[in-house]
């Protein structure tokens, strides 16, 4: 019997820094930002609550178009997967570091940020969004009311 795994990751943060966008023997841009999401969180001795940040490695690829964007305190959405990997450090210790893996078709730019005027040459409070993989043509056209044969939008499963 086959079994099912899920390894999805859904964050919605702003940027800890600048990018660093570099490019493959092949060509294919990658980029490197550290996002920060927030929470809160009872503290159960002063039962005062508190701001928590948690900080990820986002590793994004395919970025020629958004690069210029990613700027520190820019708001993003974006969906990937975590993945582990492991390294040996200058003396030789084995070091393992987490990181979110996704590209920039799973990527969606939010108004706001840091940096005055938001996206180069725009307006800060515009929201930008990259199209999707798999995105849902636009629906035709309704047809007369005869051809209907009783269907409504509650009908449709998705």
């Amino acid at each position: 019997m086959a079994s099912r795994s899920v390894n999805k990751v859904i964050l919605l943060g702003n940027l800890g820094k600048d990018a660093e966008t570099k490019f493959t023997a092949s060509g294919i841009s990658v980029s490197k930002f550290s996002l920060a999401t927030g929470r809160r969180q009872k503290d159960a001795q002063t039962g005062e609550w508190k701001d928590i940040t948690d900080w990820h490695n986002i590793v994004m690829w395919k970025t020629e178009n958004v690069a210029n964007y990613l700027l520190k305190g820019k708001q993003i959405y974006l969906e990937g997967r975590i993945e582990t990997r492991s390294y040996e450090d200058k003396e030789n210790q084995k070091k393992y570091i987490t990181e979110v893996v996704c590209d920039a078709n799973s990527l969606v730019l939010l108004g706001g940020g840091s940096r005055e005027g938001g996206a180069p040459g725009g307006d800060p409070d515009r929201v930008v969004s990259m199209p999707r993989a798999g995105a849902r043509p636009q629906s035709a056209p309704s047809a007369p009311d005869d051809m209907n044969q009783g269907i409504t939008d509650d009908d449709v499963p998705f």
